[in-house]
């Protein structure tokens, strides 16, 4: 069934019986554990038009999300756990379990899905349409965060900061202990020298955003001071600058619109090509 959540923030996961959308389960599990938070599991489907398809959607969907229930457990003892059987579009239907929900985790691709692509219709739909932050995990990647690898990385743009995306990136941060939170601005140095601005030198350029950066993150640093942070203002193109910084990082963190006439136009194109090449599980944020 569809419903809407009314109760504390949990966090969603979408499922198909898929390897990777294991691994999301995964992440998604440790997420919950370490953030004190309920976990819903949720598998969408659509009946096959033969006699008796929904009847079989429905049963199969039930050992789909029985069998995600035991491994997310064994993943993480102690979560509350419970499962939503959708009869929908996985797209929509992660779409409307979105609602109130802390964030929905799924991977990249499901079962049935194209191996040359990187990124599916689902995830896609689900990046550009959530109420929430969507978290893609890529099958790709590792899903145990290396000790080694402690950074929570962030992208913003220190001349127009979201304010979710920033809040967003410093739980993270916060959740994990000793991690360090990596704010990147990327920006060409053309757009310094636009809309009339004066030609300026590298070293302005740095400077200028370094400042901009430094008072976009100030109050985020007062509320959660636990948080080591590092700022970054790169002369790089952001999706770049971002896609470099995430081969070192346990999660990078971008901004998306929350509205627009298309999924490609509320994404973006730095949210897209991050969610493409990646080193890392990708969170996308709406502001």
């Amino acid at each position: 069934m569809n419903r809407q959540n009314s109760g504390p923030p949990l966090i969603t996961v979408g499922v198909d019986g898929s390897t990777n959308a294991d691994e999301a389960l995964r992440w998604a599990a440790d997420e919950a554990g370490r953030r004190g938070l309920a976990l819903r599991i949720v598998h969408a489907w659509l009946p096959l038009p033969i006699p008796g398809g929904r009847t079989a959607g429905h049963a199969e969907s039930r050992r789909i999300l029985d069998d995600a229930e035991v491994r997310a457990h064994a993943y993480r003892q102690g979560l509350d756990i419970t499962g939503v059987d959708a009869c929908d579009r996985v797209g929509s239907a992660l779409a409307t379990e979105s609602e109130g929900a802390a964030m929905v985790v799924l991977g990249s691709r499901g079962r049935g899905g194209f191996r040359s692509l990187l990124l599916g219709s689902a995830s896609l739909t689900a990046a550009a349409t959530a109420h929430c932050p969507v978290v893609v995990v890529r099958e790709t990647l590792p899903v145990d965060e290396p000790a080694a690898v402690r950074d929570v990385v962030v992208g913003v743009d220190a001349l127009a900061p979201a304010d979710p995306v920033l809040e967003f990136a410093f739980e993270e941060a916060a959740a994990r202990p000793d991690a360090v939170l990596r704010i990147i601005h990327g920006r060409s140095p053309e757009t310094w020298t636009s809309h009339g601005d004066p030609v300026f030198t590298v070293a302005e350029i740095e400077a200028r955003a370094a400042r901009a950066l430094a008072e976009a993150a100030a109050g985020w640093s007062d509320k959660y001071p636990q948080v080591d942070v590092v700022r970054s203002a790169s002369l790089d193109a952001p999706a770049a600058a971002l896609v470099a910084a995430s081969a070192d990082a346990v999660l990078t963190v971008v901004g998306r619109r929350a509205s627009g006439t298309s999924l490609g136009l509320r994404l973006g194109p730095v949210a897209h090509a991050v969610l493409l090449h990646a080193a890392s599980p990708v969170a996308v944020v709406p502001f």
